[in-house]
């Protein structure tokens, strides 16, 4: 018989796991794309922001700050004013047992069970508080198996979904030991060992349950970046086992922050990827020698879309001081439409950009747990919450919420579907992009657009146009990876836990594709990168006084600083060029070569204020 816990089954859990695999298998991404069979070596974060300290409020985290603590190792505390929310809501949720008042995930079961009693009466009368003291320690515990790999082996992922949840756990009504845990495995840096799979992608229960475990010390951890039981981990760090108390178990586990985390991770890695999408375009447009008239205002005036435009303005700004501005007989009046359109498609991969990024900030600054606890609520608020079936959640409040009052009531709100939807719409728009960038480097084959040859550096190749220049194949390969990430995950319906739970979002995969989809654009980028920087050289060669505006330069003059146009140079390289080339984009921020890159068109209100 399947072990339990206070009446727990583990079947519709390994029901759930079973679902989540096979969605999975429906959902394929190309080969390459898929989790290991094996668990992937572990990444540990390079600490670099160990003397900062981001102060969480549970409303206004940044996508930059999630990634000041993930990657950089940058430390939390919480805000007075979001640990008193977070200590009002768990005065309240006491009390509400006390007055008799059922509460999903506390008194009551949840799941299946939510219409049996867990226990009745005051929580810290001794016989319930030996009970729930011994329930949530079990429960802990047991987070150890939960699961299923590989292992995340990237550090950063872990931690981003700590942060995520320190701060939208705020908002939930967890013992005041538990908050103080989740701050210290990341001020420690205790990382859990989580498994990447066995979330269905509607609350990420699996992947947190493996985050309990480690902090009452069961299963494994990594303390500083060296593997470890999790109570070694725990000793090492100067801390006890959590005990556990109340909903704890629900208060940690009921979110999406794991998807979330990857989200958030998505948004600021595609922000430097459309960054240097437009670099390499305006690079593209002096080695072509490119009319820049789709890009002036007279053009884009007729179209307002606030995005296209903005991005053409940008485009503009960046090759401001060009020779492209000056007459030359021997610009051709179009360009390709790759060339004439990449700032439509970068126009909108930006703003379908901005809804994710929108979205995950709603996401990462509200509450997404069930039941919802809202601290003064009252029934003269809203029509509904004076009707009788609302009612019967109202909390009167006393002692064991020092008078406070309140409603707690079940819901949906773990459902992550506006997120999950711009994440797959985000990938589309990405792709979209993608066929635009690798269309206008194969231009550069044809004189017709380019009016000059390039040398015959590679006899016998046409095409192949030296050191410098990227490879059609390569593109090719890359475009075919990308396609394959844009189908959408199938919608899923399956009735877990006996049929209580019966949708599922699957945002996991949807996320993992696309930044697979990020980190293959930065590798098309790469090879643009070297296209485009190649005809720099040309177009220099037919005309040294020729100017490409400041920040085409500033790319090609640090690039030409790793990648010798020709030369001795050129010829003692002792790694792939597109690995450099890729490489070169990954460790400059597109900051450092077009300054004005964090503005933005006057846009709508970007957080959201959970009041």
């Amino acid at each position: 018989m399947l072990p339990t816990i206070d009446g727990r089954l583990s079947r519709p859990a390994i029901s759930g796991t079973i679902v989540a695999l096979m969605v999975g298998v429906a959902a394929c991404a190309p080969a390459g794309t898929a989790d290991a069979a094996a668990d992937p070596p572990y990444r540990p974060i390079s600490v670099s922001m160990a003397d900062k300290t981001i102060v969480l409020t549970g409303r206004d985290l940044s996508i930059d700050q999630v990634v000041d603590v993930a990657r950089h190792g940058a430390k939390v505390a919480l805000s007075p004013e979001a640990r008193q929310r977070s200590a009002d809501a768990y005065g309240l949720l006491l009390e509400a047992a006390a007055e008799g008042v059922s509460v999903y995930w506390f008194n009551r079961g949840s799941g299946s069970g939510r219409e049996k009693y867990i226990f009745t009466g005051d929580p810290l009368s001794p016989a319930n508080k030996s009970m729930l003291e011994s329930r949530q320690l079990a429960i802990f515990r047991r987070g150890a198996l939960a699961g299923l790999g590989p292992e995340i082996g990237e550090e950063e992922i872990v931690r981003a979904m700590l942060v995520i949840r320190a701060n939208t756990m705020s908002f939930e009504a967890a013992s005041p030991q538990l908050t103080e845990r989740l701050l210290d495995l990341l001020n420690r840096r205790i990382t859990p060992v989580v498994q990447s799979r066995g979330t269905v992608g509607e609350g990420d229960l699996g992947p947190f349950t493996n985050v309990g475990a480690t902090m009452v010390g069961a299963g494994t951890a990594y303390y500083q970046g060296v593997r470890m039981s999790a109570d070694e981990a725990l000793k090492a760090a100067g801390l006890a086992p959590l005990a556990p108390f109340g909903a704890d178990d629900s208060e940690l586990e009921s979110t999406n922050a794991y998807a979330t985390a990857q989200a958030a991770l998505l948004v600021h890695d595609a922000r430097e990827a459309l960054s240097w999408a437009d670099l390499t375009y305006a690079i593209d447009l002096n080695g072509m020698n490119s009319s820049i008239s789709p890009l002036s205002q007279p053009v884009q005036a007729n179209r307002p879309f606030k995005w296209l435009n903005w991005n053409a303005s940008r485009v503009l700004d960046m090759l401001r001081g060009s020779y492209l501005f000056e007459l030359d007989e021997q610009r051709i009046i179009q360009d390709p439409e790759s060339l004439r359109a990449s700032s439509i498609r970068q126009g909108s991969a930006w703003q379908a950009w901005a809804a994710l990024r929108d979205d995950v900030l709603i996401q990462m600054n509200s509450s997404d747990h069930n039941p919802a606890v809202r601290v003064d609520a009252s029934p003269g608020d809203s029509w509904e919450l004076a009707s009788p079936q609302l009612l019967q959640f109202y909390v009167k409040g006393g002692p064991r919420s020092n008078g406070k009052h309140g409603f707690i009531f079940s819901n949906a709100n773990w459902d992550p579907y506006p997120m999950a939807n711009q994440i797959e719409a985000f990938t589309i728009a990405l792709a979209n992009m993608d066929i635009a960038v690798s269309q206008r480097m194969l231009r550069f084959t044809n004189t017709f657009f380019t009016v000059i040859s390039p040398p015959p550096e590679v006899p016998g190749e046409p095409g192949r146009f030296g050191v410098s220049q990227g490879s059609d194949i390569d593109s090719a390969a890359l475009m075919q990876e990308i396609k394959g990430l844009i189908n959408p995950v199938p919608p899923e319906g399956n009735a877990l836990i006996q049929t209580v739970e019966d949708l599922q979002t699957q945002t996991r995969l949807k996320v993992r594709r696309a930044r697979q989809a990020v980190d293959d654009t930065v590798d098309l980028l790469a090879e643009d990168l070297l296209t485009g920087t190649y005809w720099l050289d040309l177009r220099k060669g037919q005309n040294p006084g020729r100017r490409f505006g400041s920040s085409p330069n500033s790319v090609w003059t640090a690039f030409r600083g790793v990648i010798p146009f020709k030369g001795d140079g050129a010829a003692a390289l002792k790694q792939p060029i597109h690995e450099i080339a890729a490489e070169f984009i990954r460790s400059h921020p597109a900051d450092e070569f077009y300054p004005n890159n964090n503005r933005e068109p006057e846009s709508v209100n970007r957080r959201h204020i959970n009041e």
